[in-house]
């Protein structure tokens, strides 16, 4: 993921996507660095080759929504003053962005329906790019494959969750 971010980055910057650019250049990768050391550290019954699953709390939720709605603000109004093409789903994908890759660093299996939505959201954003220039049509095409794998893993996640939980 931290690769693909610096990668992403520059796509994103080609097409003045620069909410996607930010998010995956100062958010995404930066906490995709901080998730890789929460997995590390938090091996399942110490196989490095599993992480435990993590469960959150109602009082983290309410957390991660307010934190959530506050970079939402924020990351608008940066976009709005660098004038990013198709503000409005260039700041839903740093929403769902913000929350895939909260979840990731929580170790929730719910990180891959905010990897997924965003994927949804990434494919409108290529669809209207590749409008404008059909070789963007590559990265609508690797984004559906992400949502693909997105929706794997959130199952892969939770029978793992339910393994673990059994385990206990």
């Amino acid at each position: 993921m931290i690769v693909f971010s610096v990668l992403y980055g520059f796509i994103s910057y080609t097409f003045s996507y620069y909410g996607e650019m930010a998010a995956y250049l100062g958010m995404t990768a930066p906490m995709a660095f901080v998730a890789l050391i929460s997995w590390l550290r938090d091996p399942y019954k110490g196989n490095k080759s599993e992480v435990k699953v993590n469960r959150i709390t109602k009082k983290e939720h309410v957390f991660m929504w307010i934190a959530t709605v506050i970079v939402t603000i924020i990351f608008y109004f940066i976009l709005d003053r660098f004038h990013t093409a198709n503000i409005i789903p260039s700041t839903i994908s740093v929403t769902t962005s913000f929350l895939a890759v909260y979840l990731t660093f929580r170790r929730s299996p719910y990180y891959a329906i905010g990897y997924a939505a965003n994927d949804i959201v990434l494919i409108v954003l290529w669809v209207l790019a590749a409008l404008d220039d059909k070789s963007y049509i590559s990265v609508v095409v690797c984004f559906t494959a992400f949502l693909a794998n997105d929706v794997y893993d959130f199952f892969s996640w939770r029978k793992m969750e339910k393994r673990q939980a059994a385990l206990m």
